[in-house]
């Protein structure tokens, strides 16, 4: 159940950052849903992966480097989600994964301790 209410949360995040940004559009709830399953499914399997093998990058900018892999699996879902979710930009999505890393610090992580 937790993982449903974070699923709809991350959904609200990213139509909240496409309500914001230009360079970030969603077509609708529906497609935000599913991007967030996609990018929930995408963290877990390739986010591990791509930590491992930059991990002296990661060190030296003593973790930054991991909201450019956050980025690159945003774009990741944006490219497998096609027009329905579209991301302008590298820059675009870094600013996107900066927020969602704030706003999931301070709105998920707590529901998912309870």
């Amino acid at each position: 159940m937790r993982w449903i209410i974070g699923l709809v949360i991350n959904a609200l995040i990213l139509m909240g950052i496409a309500y914001l940004f230009d360079g970030f559009y969603v077509s609708g709830f529906g497609a935000a849903i599913i991007a967030s399953v996609l990018l929930s499914i995408v963290n877990a399997i390739v986010r591990p992966i791509l930590v491992v093998l930059t991990l002296p990058i990661t060190i030296l900018t003593l973790g930054f480097f991991l909201f450019v892999i956050s980025a690159l699996t945003l774009m990741m879902t944006a490219v497998l989600m096609g027009s329905a979710f579209v991301i302008d930009g590298f820059g675009m999505a870094i600013l996107a994964a900066i927020l969602i890393a704030i706003i999931q610090t301070f709105v998920v992580k707590p529901i998912r301790k309870r």
